[in-house]
């Protein structure tokens, strides 16, 4: 064997940079699928003082550990009041129009709507600079979501009621929303990841905002207070800490064509909790969705960051 075939040629630190940003994406999605499991916990308690509890917990946590590590730690809060106001109002808005879409709709025709959002990432993905989505990904996307269908549908029937549309535009919204946010977050690749503890804390003023205007206040039991840390630490803070880092520097086509894993390890854990009943449906939906994601990696990936 000569030299040239024995020697491996070395990743650069671009494509270094790339893999993580992936992977710290795929953990998002795999913290995001435990959120199902754990809301079903909190059963009785308003959806905005969920949401601004565990934002809450998740902005402080963010901030204690910039303040542990000093000024570096404190540099790192600190961001352009563009990429501010981008992922306050995406990771606001994006709740926001969930929450409206459930009440207005019925939740199934609204979560079939609602993950529209993987496969506009993969259509949005192809307007970013040196990124090329092949017919590979969008096809992996489209087979993500038929498997999404078949989750959230069990094999039955959709009638989608145009008395329901105001539901159906806000689950679509919502969709649109992170989409939009997951591509748009990557013009601001240089802000620090732990930065979003500032915008959290927005995210939770906000939240409490909308739970005095429109709820009353429910006490948690001991147990759900601490189901709600566990989701401000993990599906909520970590989470989206991971999901930053991924649409900043990750390969976001493949990202959002993996997104479509969430729905499925989301219903798998339901099942091993005893949350949900079996289904063929799922079976179905794990060879589609398996399908989906081999495809997605066979397409086209970003070139630049």
């Amino acid at each position: 064997m000569g030299r040239r075939e024995s020697v491996a040629t070395a990743a650069s630190p671009a494509q270094r940079a790339m893999r993580g940003g992936t992977l710290s994406g795929l953990a998002a999605i795999g913290l995001w699928s435990a959120l199902a499991v754990l809301t079903t916990a909190t059963d009785g308690l308003p959806p905005f003082q969920v949401l601004a509890t565990t934002f809450a917990i998740a902005g402080l946590a963010g901030a204690c550990w910039a303040l542990a590590r000093g000024r570096l730690g404190l540099a790192a809060l600190r961001q352009p009041a563009a990429a501010l106001a981008l992922s306050t109002a995406a990771l606001f808005g994006y709740h926001a129009l969930y929450f409206i879409a459930l009440k207005r709709a019925p939740a199934v025709e609204a979560n079939l709507i609602n993950y529209l959002w993987p496969l506009l990432i993969v259509l949005f993905a192809g307007l970013l600079p040196g990124t090329r989505v092949g017919w590979q990904r969008i096809a992996g996307a489209l087979l993500g979501l038929l498997g999404a269908v078949l989750l959230v549908t069990r094999g039955e029937r959709l009638g989608l009621d145009p008395a329901h549309a105001p539901g159906y535009l806000a689950a679509a919204g919502a969709a649109l929303t992170w989409a939009a946010y997951s591509v748009l977050n990557r013009r601001y690749a240089g802000v620090p990841s732990s930065a979003l503890a500032g915008s959290c804390l927005l995210v939770a003023a906000l939240g409490a905002a909308a739970h005095g205007l429109f709820e009353s206040f429910v006490t948690p039991t001991p147990m759900q207070w601490a189901v709600l840390l566990v989701m401000g630490l993990g599906p909520v803070g970590a989470a989206f800490l991971l999901w930053d880092r991924g649409t900043k520097h990750g390969d976001i086509a493949l990202l959002g064509t993996l997104s479509y894993a969430a729905p499925l390890l989301s219903t798998l854990l339901l099942l091993a909790f005893g949350a949900a009943r079996p289904h063929w449906t799922q079976a179905a939906a794990v060879l589609v969705l398996l399908a989906g994601a081999w495809l997605g990696t066979r397409g086209g990936r970003s070139v630049g960051g």
